[in-house]
C-alpha cells in the first residue's frame, strides 16, 4: 500500500459480495465493538454501504481509492480522520506529498452529510473511513467482514505527521520497521499490500525504478531486477517524464480481488518497487509463498480471512474512544 496512488482501474463496478467473514483478531481497545451504532444510529452501516455502492456505480475506481484512504489515515497517528482535514494553509496532513493522488474524501464528506441528517453528532468521520473501506473491499469481490466501530475523530492534523507513511522506494527493512511501529507484523505487511490486487498506480511512482535507479557500478538506469520483457512493457506504458498515466498494480488480473498480485510479486512482475521488495527478505518471502503457491486454491479462503483480520488490526491503530477527541459535524474541519 502506501504511495502507490491506488485509484483503481476502469470498467464497470464489481459488486460481488462474498460470504460474511467474522474477523478473528482481538481489538486492542475494548471500547471499539462491532455494532457500536446499533442503538444510537441503527442505519449507520447500511447508509455507508449504500453510498459506497452508488459512488462505485458511477466510477468503480473509487473502490480501491477508499481502501487506500483508510491506510493513509490509520498509518498517521492512528485511525482518527486526521487525513480528512482541509484548510489551515498548507499545514494540514492531507497536503503532504506522501498523500499524492489520495481520493475518496468527497465520498466520506457525502456520507457524513447524510448521516448528520439521520443521526446528528453520532457517527464519527474516522468510523466512516473504516466502514467505507470495508464495503469497498466487498464490492470488488473481496471478503465481507465485520469491523468494530466507536472511534472518535482527532483534533490535530499536521503536514509533517504524514512523513512516516511507507514510500514506494523504501527498502524491505524500512517497510518492516514502519509497519512494526504500528503494531503490524510481516504477515500484515504482505496481506495489506495484497490490496494492490484491485488498484492502479500513476507513472509518477515508477519513474525512478524505470529510469533513475542507482546501479551497482555507478550511474543510474532501470532496476536490474525487473525481467527484460516486463521492463519493456512498463517503459512503453510510462515514458520518461510521464507522471500521470495509470496502469494496474496487478498485471493480468486487475479489477479482481485475488492472490494474483502475490504470484506476480513472486515471479518478478511487481509494478512498484515496494511490492517487489516483499520478495527481498526471508520473513516476507515465506508469507508471499504461502498465499501464492500451487495450492492457493485450497489456501484461498484462509487468505480472505487473514486479509480481513489484517484490515481489522490496521483499523485499531491509535484509535480515540470514549471521551477522547470529538465527533466532527463536518469531516473536513474540526468542530
Amino acid at each position: 500500500m502506501g504511495r502507490s496512488g491506488g485509484g483503481g482501474g476502469g470498467g464497470p463496478a464489481i459488486l460481488l459480495v462474498a460470504a460474511v467473514l467474522v474477523a478473528g483478531v482481538a481489538v486492542s481497545n475494548a471500547q471499539l465493538k462491532v455494532g457500536f451504532y446499533s442503538k444510537s444510529c441503527p442505519t449507520a452501516e447500511s447508509t455507508v454501504a449504500s453510498a459506497v455502492r452508488q459512488f462505485a456505480d458511477a466510477d468503480s475506481t473509487i473502490l480501491p481509492a477508499l481502501v487506500r484512504l483508510q491506510f493513509h489515515d490509520c498509518f498517521v497517528k492512528g485511525c482518527d480522520g486526521s487525513v480528512l482535514i482541509k484548510g489551515g494553509g498548507n499545514n494540514a496532513e492531507v497536503n503532504n506529498n506522501k498523500h499524492q493522488g489520495l481520493r475518496g474524501l468527497d465520498v466520506v464528506d457525502s456520507i457524513k452529510q447524510q448521516l448528520e441528517s439521520e443521526c446528528p453528532g453520532v457517527v464519527s468521520c474516522a468510523d466512516i473511513v473504516v466502514l467505507a473501506s470495508r464495503d469497498a473491499i466487498a464490492f470488488t469481490g473481496g471478503p465481507s467482514f465485520d469491523v468494530p466501530t466507536g472511534r472518535r475523530d482527532g483534533r490535530t492534523s499536521s503536514l509533517r505527521d504524514a512523513d512516516v507513511l511507507p514510500d514506494v522506494k523504501d527498502s524491505i527493512n524500512v517497510l518492516r520497521s514502519k509497519f512494526a511501529a504500528n503494531g503490524l507484523d510481516d504477515k500484515d505487511l504482505v496481506l495489506l499490500s495484497s490490496a494492490h490486487t484491485v488498484g492502479t498506480t500513476a507513472c509518477f511512482f515508477l519513474q525512478d525504478r524505470l529510469y533513475n535507479f542507482p546501479l551497482a557500478g555507478g550511474g543510474r538506469g532501470a532496476d536490474p531486477t525487473i525481467p527484460e520483457g516486463f521492463l519493456s512493457e512498463l517503459q512503453s506504458r510510462c515514458a520518461p517524464g510521464d507522471f500521470n498515466t495509470r496502469l494496474p498494480l496487478d498485471r493480468g488480473s486487475e479489477g479482481e480481488f485475488d492472490t494474483s498480485i502475490l504470484r506476480n510479486i513472486r515471479n518478478g512482475f511487481a509494478v512498484i518497487a515496494s511490492d517487489a521488495a516483499l520478495y527481498n527478505a526471508t520473513a516476507t518471502v515465506g508469507v508471499v509463498d504461502t498465499y501464492s503457491s500451487m495450492l492457493s486454491t485450497f489456501f484461498g479462503p484462509y487468505f480472505r480471512q487473514d486479509f480481513a483480520d489484517a484490515m481489522v488490526k490496521m483499523g485499531s491503530i491509535g484509535v480515540l474512544t470514549g471521551g477522547a477527541g470529538e465527533v466532527r459535524k463536518v469531516c473536513s474541519k474540526f468542530n
